[in-house]
């Protein structure tokens, strides 16, 4: 809708740093400091993402650095203690990597976040290849769109739709991207169509929907019947 962020590949890095399968910790730290990140996507010879290295994955070098490790020898404990041993991105990655696709909507991929707790997702086309990275940060752009530009949008996309002519008769205001719909709407039945199709909008943040049904037709009671003498 009239070229509005909607999907991953709007809103994603497209300049990412990745790592081999044989990068050494020293240079995992290195880069993750440079790019000032806090994972790395692990790549195969091909460029296909086959993991993800974390500051996760590498703290147990350091939670394991002294020498009196068995009281960790639990099963809880164990994978912990091999990844203090390990030394290259593919022996510290976690795989496979959760990704998402460019295509993917800001929502999917938001949603995916919150299921796996993870605070940024490789992009990749359909063969795998790394596209990008997008984050929690990068999906939360779309909440600084400027309110005149959802105003336009929730009018030219929606109400003109939906209520055609008689748009011109519905107000829309958005404040902060709270979106407040009033006036009469010709068909009943669309109000609460309207309102969805509205918070669907990106950078609305919510929507206050008090549009009116027409009136209703004035009915007149019948003249009592007389009971029979």
């Amino acid at each position: 809708m009239n070229g509005t962020a909607t999907v991953v590949n709007d809103v994603m890095t497209h300049r990412v740093v990745a790592l081999r399968a044989g990068a050494v910790f020293k240079d995992i730290v290195r880069a993750m400091q440079e790019w000032r990140v806090s994972a790395l996507p692990v790549l195969d010879d091909s460029g296909v993402v086959v993991g993800v290295v974390s500051e996760a994955d590498l703290l147990p070098k350091q939670e394991y650095s002294d020498a009196d490790v068995g009281r960790y020898g639990q099963p809880a404990h164990l994978a912990d203690v091999g990844k203090a041993d390990a030394v290259t991105a593919g022996e510290l990655m976690t795989a496979p990597a959760v990704t998402t696709r460019p295509e993917a909507t800001l929502a999917h991929a938001a949603r995916i976040m919150a299921r796996t707790g993870v605070k940024r997702l490789p992009v990749v086309g359909r063969d795998g290849i790394l596209k990008g990275i997008v984050s929690r940060s990068d999906l939360l752009k779309v909440f600084l769109r400027p309110d005149g530009d959802i105003a336009a949008e929730v009018r030219q996309e929606i109400v003109v739709r939906l209520f055609g002519p008689r748009s011109d008769a519905i107000r829309i205001e958005v404040h902060d991207g709270v979106v407040a719909l009033s006036g009469p709407a010709h068909e009943t039945v669309l109000i609460p169509l309207a309102a969805r199709l509205a918070r669907a909008v990106p950078g609305v943040v919510d929507v206050r929907c008090a549009l009116t049904g027409p009136p209703r037709a004035a009915t007149t009671a019948g003249t009592p019947r007389r009971s029979p003498r």
